[in-house]
């Protein structure tokens, strides 16, 4: 397992979630992710938007403020006021010309520059991470400005002035000498930039580009060098202002929209050998007909996106709809259409288990019979955890007796007792009773997912050691529970599948059998771990367990590191835990470490948990460290 980090830069992961929260909600988009990048830019048919690593290596403020500003420019200008087809447009002319990376670079200073304008009219409350982006650009364009002019890179120099003199709030900012044909035309290019003010539209912004460049492919000798901003080469033709290609999924019209008048009764001609379809030509409805994609034809009174039961004597219609597979013989008559279960490659886990989790699918691993080997290692760790594990049962059962005997009478509340004389006799009478109670059970039910990703290589041991004082204590006090460990194959896993294999060494059923233990040795460091996935799975499990109090324990060493998951691995755990607990699971992480917790780990381990996790410096004091929590989570439960 290892930590989240951007071209070997950590990113605060708290403030990565804040990020892709506020996207969301400025975009109204649910399905919006946000990753980082070198430049920022909008990708709206992937949905993405990338935020630049420009604010790295910065005060803490002004990289807070840096990423906000690019969020809003992304999330609030470019989704609601870009217009994508004349992006598109552009595009194509840039293809024609020389300097093809100074003109659309030029063209994101001005276009982003319009956008801020609109965030800051319609959220005032943005200025504050706008004025700071200006700020910081500003002092960077300066020095770029000189070091350019200094090693004679004149075009770069010359877009370092542009957007110093786009940018500036005084009429009177002086651009130092660059070259004489650059100088120029400077005059006609300051002229231009103040019709940048004047823009309404992305069509206006791109009006002004193509002046520009007409005057600037005579003067300037090369391309850009560097690259300040980033316009990708997207399909954009594929897309309508303010909409995705998600939101498209191409719905051709009709070329003629009439409407059949004819209903069909069942008592129409039947079709032995065609199977017709309607439109125009064939007009009058039959009962046989296929569905078919046409983009002529007349609207009919048919159903469809919907789900049912198919029955025997259902027809070909269009309201049959779903996907198809080879038969396995078994009888499905019994169960509800929208409770058939695909098949896991399919991506199916989408809603349930989250978007990160699309094409990830549980693998489901039972535990051996223990070897000669591992019932003695258990045995070593039973002798090692056994002080604790019997402290433990002597608390709990002295305190279940001490419910059982409280006193049930001569209360100043419960059902009134008959002996009423002592309202008389007594100056503070005890008059109540309570009936006798059954004596009191721990319900309770705990649930211990183990990270068994390749870096628990060196705490996998003491890992089972501190488990085992788990399964003990809580057998002994007669608590069921579960054991199991999770990972994700590396090898297997694709932009298409990814199989998280689930291995449940100790199940409820058995958790609280005598001869259960050893099989927790069979635990081992494998590859990657997708906690967020793992996590909704065992909630999931719980959910269906009848005790009040429900736990879940998960042991890891790091953040989730698995197929396409780093960058929102964390937010989807975070999101996972957060799900549990509204469900009334008590999630709580148990980080593992052989030596001194970072800063930055502790902090990014709490913004998953929240304050429910326990940090544990040394793996060998994980016995001790468990004994308080697992004493604390009983008495809970009485």
């Amino acid at each position: 397992m290892r930590f989240i980090q951007f071209n070997d830069k950590k990113i605060d992961s708290f403030l990565f979630m804040e990020l892709s929260d506020l996207a969301k909600t400025l975009s109204k988009r649910e399905e919006l992710e946000i990753e980082f990048g070198y430049r920022s830019y909008l990708d709206p048919i992937q949905n993405k938007i990338i935020i630049s690593h420009f604010w790295d290596n910065r005060p803490e403020e002004d990289i807070r403020n840096g990423l906000l500003s690019d969020v809003f420019l992304r999330s609030l200008g470019s989704f609601r006021y870009t217009e994508f087809h004349e992006i598109d447009r552009y595009l194509k002319f840039c293809k024609k010309i020389k300097h093809q990376s100074f003109a659309k670079q030029l063209f994101m200073i001005f276009e982003d520059l319009r956008l801020e304008e609109l965030c800051k009219k319609e959220r005032p409350g943005t200025r504050r991470a706008f004025q700071a982006r200006r700020r910081i650009y500003r002092a960077y364009f300066q020095d770029q400005l000189h070091v350019n002019i200094l090693k004679s890179v004149y075009s770069d120099a010359l877009f370092n002035a542009l957007f110093l003199l786009v940018t500036t709030s005084s009429p009177l900012e002086e651009i130092p000498p660059i070259q004489e044909k650059i100088d120029f035309v400077l005059p006609y290019l300051r002229n231009k930039i103040v019709s940048v003010f004047d823009a309404k539209l992305t069509k206006d912004i791109i009006t002004i580009c193509i002046d520009m460049m007409d005057v600037l492919e005579e003067v300037i000798d090369d391309d850009l060098l560097n690259t300040y901003f980033h316009l990708p080469e997207l399909e954009y033709n594929l897309i309508e202002d303010g909409l995705t290609f998600d939101d498209l999924k191409r719905k051709d019209k009709l070329k003629n929209n009439d409407v059949l008048d004819d209903v069909k009764k069942g008592d129409e001609d039947l079709h032995e050998d065609k199977l017709p379809t309607w439109h125009q030509e064939t007009s009058t409805p039959t009962k046989s007909f296929l569905q078919f994609d046409l983009e002529q034809g007349s609207r009919t009174n048919l159903l469809g996106e919907g789900a049912r039961e198919g029955e025997a004597g259902d027809q070909a219609l269009g309201m049959v709809q779903g996907s198809s597979r080879k038969s396995t013989n078994n009888d499905y008559s019994q169960i509800e259409a929208m409770e058939m279960v695909h098949s896991e490659k399919e991506g199916v886990f989408d809603s349930e288990f989250g978007r990160e989790n699309k094409y990830a699918y549980p693998v489901f691993v039972k535990a051996r019979k223990p070897s000669v080997t591992e019932e003695k290692e258990y045995e070593k760790n039973k002798t090692i955890i056994a002080p604790y594990q019997k402290k433990l049962k002597q608390m709990i059962l002295k305190t279940l007796e001490h419910k059982k005997n409280l006193p049930r009478g001569d209360l100043h509340f419960g059902r009134l007792n008959k002996k009423l004389i002592r309202i008389f006799t007594d100056e503070n009478p005890r008059l109540f009773y309570k009936k006798d109670e059954q004596s009191p059970q721990i319900d309770a039910v705990f649930s211990l997912l183990v990270d068994c990703s390749a870096s628990m290589y060196d705490k996998m041991e003491q890992t089972k050691l501190g488990i085992a004082l788990f399964h003990e204590a809580l057998k002994s006090v007669q608590v069921p529970h579960d054991i199991t460990g999770f990972w994700e194959d590396t090898n297997d896993a694709d932009s298409k599948k990814q199989p998280n294999y689930m291995q449940t060494v100790i199940d409820f059923d058995s958790s609280l059998k005598r001869s259960k233990g050893a099989e927790i040795m069979q635990l081992q460091p494998e590859e990657d771990n997708r906690d967020g996935f793992s996590i909704r799975l065992k909630t999931k499990k719980l959910l269906e367990r009848t005790e009040k109090q429900k736990f879940l324990l998960v042991f890891s060493d790091g953040e989730p590191a698995a197929f396409d998951y780093e960058q929102n691995g964390i937010i989807d755990t975070h999101e996972a835990v957060l799900a549990a607990r509204k469900f009334g699971i008590e999630v709580i992480n148990v980080f593992l470490s052989n030596g001194e917790i970072e800063e930055g780990q502790q902090k990014t381990i709490q913004n998953i948990y929240g304050k429910f996790s326990i940090l544990v410096p040394n793996i060998e004091q994980l016995p001790d460290v468990l004994f308080p929590l697992l004493k604390k989570l009983l008495f809970k439960s009485i």
